[in-house]
């Protein structure tokens, strides 16, 4: 995508095409997107996929509020959310079936 394009998927109020390209350019430097030149025109697109991308902030979650462990998060999904007796169950199931 171009920067416009990035802006037109945006809600109102839009941000300013500066702030946009700043943070597209700081996503470059981590890795995460890159680009194709067309003279002073960039087209970004990324580098990591979604589910890297997901597998990767899962594990600094983990990592930065639950010391490291998923026993932990776990916990603290079971007791401080509001998940259903369904969803409970479901996950219950989800850890037998996987780590049984």
């Amino acid at each position: 995508m171009f920067v416009r394009d990035i802006i037109k998927e945006l809600p109102e109020p839009k941000p300013p095409y500066n702030t946009i390209s700043s943070l597209v350019r700081i996503l470059e430097d981590k890795g995460m997107v890159g680009h194709k030149a067309y003279g002073r025109t960039y087209e970004y697109f990324p580098l990591v996929s979604k589910a890297a991308y997901r597998k990767h902030i899962f594990g600094s979650l983990v990592k930065n509020y639950f010391d490291n462990s998923y026993a932990d998060l776990m916990s603290f999904m079971a007791k401080d959310s509001n998940l259903s007796t369904e969803e409970q169950e479901d996950l219950k199931d989800f850890i037998k079936k996987h780590y049984d």
